[in-house]
């Protein structure tokens, strides 16, 4: 649905959203979350009518969700009896009855503790009702509780934590390009207006841009009181309401665009370049690489996790550098690291090709192709230059080297 807003004699072309309520499954989507921290005491609220049988040693709290005028509250029992099971509560229907509502997923699981040893951690999910102006709403949130006795984290024993893995989903279509879009409650308020009186509204406009079926964090998330740059074009959101309906309008306001991230998903194109290597000749990806599979790497000496997956690559690169594979290493070393890379690089046997600018993180290449965290691999057809694996590591690494072989050597 479209309309025309005037405003200061300037024609603004406002186009109104309506996404989709998501109840369940946003966490898959999005990535990251932002705890939300409830504080629990052994003091029986007065919302508690009846409780379950047997309780033991509860601690009991309340979430606040729903219309920031009058929210509802959401009664959780924990109970955590010497020597026996956890057990967690959940007053879903909000009727102050805990012996009606389905029981919430709830596990323990054994983690590495802060200061050896290990450590449990206990996490489930929950259906509750949100309250919105046209009705209620089902809506997942997702909680866990660290160990009582978990000396590092004392200081969190009256408390456990909750995030939303609800979310609104659908299209946004701007300047005629449609993008996939999330609204999402970060701070798990049950008001999509957000926060008031605050900067940050606490609610997130997600645009995959780029169209490579994932939000990057930093160049696709835009807070939804502030004006953003999309395709060269200021947009801001306007009339929002609880339930997260909302107008996009263009923006009387200038920002920057921050441009997105190169797609870099299965079946897209990886980004042509030339570089020299460390050896002094020059390399020109992927065109140097005709008949071949290639996979880039981008890595560092000092990146603990590379070094971790480094067995991986070179027993990988053993095996199938016979059939037609190779590898070029972008490395993101400190300045003037060269003989350290040329020593770590023969001292670990990774006799293929590497590109090294002494920019670190503003490596060039790494500039060109958005890398924000390493190790960061892509398999590319030296043909076609189109990406057979992106960011494919551990045990995914070796049958997606294989399946990219067996495609090259397929009759066309």
């Amino acid at each position: 649905m479209f309309a025309i807003l005037l405003s200061a004699n300037v024609e603004t072309f406002a186009q109104e959203v309506n996404l989709t309520w998501l109840a369940a499954d946003a966490q898959k989507e999005l990535g990251g979350y932002i705890p939300q921290r409830l504080k629990l005491s052994a003091t029986k609220p007065e919302s508690l009518k009846i409780s379950p049988p047997a309780l033991t040693s509860p601690l009991y709290g309340e979430i606040e969700i729903g219309l920031r005028e009058n929210p509802g509250k959401v009664l959780v029992v924990l109970d955590e009896p010497e020597g026996k099971p956890s057990r967690l509560y959940v007053d879903t229907n909000r009727n102050g009855d805990l012996t009606d509502d389905p029981a919430p997923n709830w596990e323990s699981k054994k983690m590495p503790a802060r200061n050896g040893g290990e450590t449990t951690i206990h996490i489930g999910d929950a259906p509750v009702k949100i309250g919105f102006a046209s009705g209620e709403k089902d809506a997942k949130l997702v909680m866990y509780r660290f160990d009582k006795g978990d000396t590092a984290r004392a200081a969190l024993m009256d408390s456990m934590f909750y995030y939303r893995d609800y979310a609104l989903k659908g299209e946004l279509t701007l300047n005629g390009k449609s993008h996939r879009a999330m609204l999402v409650d970060e701070l798990a308020m049950g008001d999509f207006r957000g926060k008031e009186g605050v900067e940050n509204s606490g609610i997130r406009l997600l645009l995959d841009s780029n169209g490579d079926g994932k939000f990057d964090p930093r160049r696709e998330t835009f807070d939804t009181r502030k004006p953003f740059n999309i395709g060269g074009t200021t947009w801001e959101l306007a009339d929002m309401t609880s339930e997260g309906k909302f107008n996009v309008i263009k923006s009387k306001e200038t920002v920057a665009e921050l441009k997105p991230p190169p797609n870099l998903s299965k079946g897209a194109k990886a980004i042509p370049f030339t570089a020299k290597t460390t050896d002094g000749k020059s390399v020109k990806f992927p065109d140097d690489y005709k008949g071949k599979v290639v996979m880039l790497d981008f890595w560092a000496t000092w990146c603990g996790p590379c070094i971790v997956e480094l067995p991986n690559v070179t027993n990988n690169y053993a095996k199938f550098n016979p059939q037609g594979f190779e590898i070029l290493g972008i490395s993101l070393d400190q300045p003037n690291s060269a003989v350290k890379l040329a020593t770590f690089t023969k001292e670990r046997n990774m006799p293929w090709a590497q590109i090294y600018d002494g920019k670190a993180w503003q490596a060039e290449i790494a500039q060109l192709y958005g890398v924000e965290g390493i190790p960061f691999m892509l398999i590319v057809d030296g043909d076609s230059g189109e990406i057979l694996g992106s960011n494919v590591r551990g045990h995914e690494l070796e049958p997606s080297i294989e399946q990219a072989l067996a495609g090259k050597k397929a009759p066309k």
